[in-house]
């Protein structure tokens, strides 16, 4: 009784062989690394995955993927399953200050009238609903203004939280209380504890799934504003340096780019300027 126990408990782990061939199709497919440390967080993640497809053993799950085919069908899930989405409306909110006192009269007062602005990992949506807000404050001061927000990211889960734009009431904590009246709907069963973002602001809001990891980012024309934020973190240097060539690559000159507060661009060729903490100028 006592071996079979141990050989059920050996099949409920990630052998290391496993997890070297998960991180490598991870890296390769996401740019995410998953240094050993990882390996009990991948495990646990990963169990979800297991109970969802009805495999029983972590070495039948990764036969499944990697010699039966099946990482055609279960990589957006595998994806999902590993990234962290943490994020909060307002994050970092020296960035909205700066793109309402600086950036957009800036680029309004170089004629700019429509503008496109890009979340290119945007999570459950906290970042681009910011930045409709700030957008929409925008153009209530400048009737002629026009903007459209392109919102993306990896995972399949967080972008069909976002376009339903419904979360818990505690998540809009930091919204201005004016701008919470004009843009957000708090549930009136006080019970269910909801609020949903306005229609009218989920309107500016275009939603859909992007792999930074592409060689180029299908955005159509170049964009006046990207925010790229807490992202770059999980890639490497060589990895961050690609994403950001393609980045500015969509950026207008004169456009802006923002990173996370704790990324940096230092020792990477890029064709822009830095013009305050971790906001960039493209030249």
């Amino acid at each position: 009784m006592g071996a079979v126990l141990t050989a059920q408990a050996a099949d409920d782990r990630l052998s290391n062989r496993n997890f070297e061939a998960l991180a490598r199709y991870i890296y390769d497919y996401s740019g995410i690394k998953m240094p050993a440390s990882k390996l009990t967080m991948l495990e646990g993640r990963l169990r979800r995955r297991l109970r969802a497809t009805g495999i029983e053993t972590f070495n039948d799950y990764c036969d499944f993927l990697f010699r039966h085919g099946g990482i055609e069908t279960e990589s957006i899930y595998l994806i999902d399953a590993v990234t962290t989405n943490k994020t909060d409306f307002f994050r970092e909110p020296k960035h909205f200050e700066h793109l309402q006192q600086i950036g957009l009269p800036e680029l309004y007062a170089a004629g700019h009238k429509r503008m496109r602005f890009w979340s290119s990992a945007c999570s459950t949506g906290a970042e681009p609903y910011t930045m409709a807000m700030v957008l929409a404050e925008f153009a209530v001061e400048n009737r002629d203004f026009e903007y459209k927000i392109l919102a993306t990211d990896l995972s399949t889960d967080v972008l069909q939280v976002a376009r339903r734009g419904i979360y818990p009431q505690e998540m809009m904590g930091p919204v201005p209380a004016p701008l919470k009246k004009k843009y957000v709907m708090m549930a009136r069963d006080a019970e269910r504890r909801d609020a949903r973002v306005v229609p009218k602001l989920r309107a500016t809001v275009g939603f859909a799934r992007m792999n930074l990891m592409d060689d180029a980012y299908k955005v159509g024309d170049p964009m006046h504003v990207i925010f790229c934020r807490n992202v770059l973190i999980y890639f490497d240097k060589p990895t961050q340096a690609a994403v950001l060539s393609r980045l500015c690559d969509c950026l207008l000159p004169g456009g802006y780019l923002l990173i996370g507060h704790s990324e940096t661009v230092t020792g990477i060729d890029l064709p822009i300027r830095q013009v305050a903490n971790t906001v960039f100028k493209k030249v």
